[in-house]
């Protein structure tokens, strides 16, 4: 009886540490390179997590529709250490002009690749699709 308790427990802390594991993707298993994406908007949201950061933003078609995006950038200490970001360099209401792969399933997510800030600036989105656009 103790074994099998023990085995249990094991096994769901097993399952329980590799969760954390199983939610992390790597680009090309959600995002096409080959479809490039320029979307400009007002930031609607902000998410300073890990493993990726990431931020919503209300963008307007041509017909004066508004949709919801949601871009994927690089983990805070990535944004942080190597491109240059800071916590307050995007804020609710803020228009920003972001390039970026769509998602393969059609959805409103984009992988952003730069990111031109309110003030002018244009920053790395730390995208591991790479900051150069495809040809």
């Amino acid at each position: 009886m103790q074994v099998a308790l023990a085995l249990a427990i094991g096994g769901v802390t097993l399952l329980l540490a590799a969760t954390p594991v199983m939610a992390h993707h790597s680009f090309a298993a959600e995002f096409d390179i080959n479809k490039p994406v320029t979307l400009k908007g007002q930031v609607t949201k902000i998410e300073w997590t890990n493993p990726h950061a990431r931020f919503y933003m209300d963008v307007t078609d041509d017909k004066g529709k508004v949709t919801n995006w949601r871009l994927e950038l690089a983990s805070p200490k990535v944004l942080v250490q190597q491109c240059g970001w800071k916590v307050n360099s995007l804020n609710i209401g803020d228009e920003v002009t972001v390039e970026g792969s769509l998602a393969k399933d059609g959805s409103m997510l984009a992988n952003a690749r730069t990111v031109i800030l309110a003030g002018g600036r244009k920053v790395s989105a730390g995208s591991s699709g790479g900051d150069v656009p495809p040809r």
